[in-house]
């Protein structure tokens, strides 16, 4: 299991949530912490999750999860609503970086991410999350690829993806069907031109005989 399916699993869907996006993450500017009140030293991992509850109404939740040096156990470390986000800075428009920075009411964080690739799914989820759930004061995008604030999500896409291809594979069935109903309807002509055949064949064979 990935770590994010076991965040997912571990964190959220036991608070009725479903997890929309996570990125793997490291402070720009790491803080210097030599020992934690874990008891862990201060190398550990840490993802920012974007989550959403499953009853209505929805709650859209951004949450720091961490997991400690000799644990295997993912905890919850900060968490915010999503009307509390204020900016979202991708840091260069013009080229993939993975660095990116959020701004909260209360908070200010500098990231980097695993990947640029995994920051612009993030950001792309988020930006997208942000127009579904939050109809007034939309958080600023600023600094951030056009590519991922135009059309639809990588959801939307997946979801068209299946639609597609449920509407492929009915159209698929549909034609089956069709030729196995001229096929039926072929097979039940020579049947009928089978039977009046026999019956000319045994009106003849009767004549003759007479």
């Amino acid at each position: 299991m990935s770590a994010k399916s076991a965040i997912n699993k571990e964190v959220f869907i036991p608070h009725d949530e479903k997890m929309l996006a996570a990125v793997q993450v490291k402070r720009k500017n790491k803080k210097k912490i030599p020992f934690l009140a874990t008891g862990g030293q201060g190398d550990y991992m840490t993802f920012i999750c974007l989550s959403v509850t499953k009853k209505n109404p929805s709650h859209v939740s951004i949450t720091k999860v961490k997991q400690f040096p000799g644990s295997s156990a993912f905890v919850k470390r900060s968490q915010w609503t999503l009307d509390q986000l204020r900016q979202v800075n991708g840091i260069d428009a013009n080229k993939d970086s993975p660095e990116f920075d959020l701004t909260f009411e209360n908070a200010f964080d500098q990231w980097v991410a695993g990947s640029a690739g995994e920051k612009c799914t993030f950001i792309q989820v988020l930006y997208h999350t942000c127009q579904r759930y939050i109809s007034t004061r939309k958080p600023e995008f600023v600094n951030c690829q056009s590519k991922l604030m135009g059309g639809n999500s990588i959801l939307h896409s997946a979801a068209d993806s299946v639609t597609s291809a449920v509407q492929k594979a009915s159209q698929a069935l549909n034609e089956r069907g069709e030729r196995l109903g001229r096929a039926e309807e072929r097979t039940a002509d020579m049947m009928n031109s089978a039977e009046q055949f026999a019956v000319t064949a045994h009106k003849l064979a009767m004549k003759h005989k007479c």
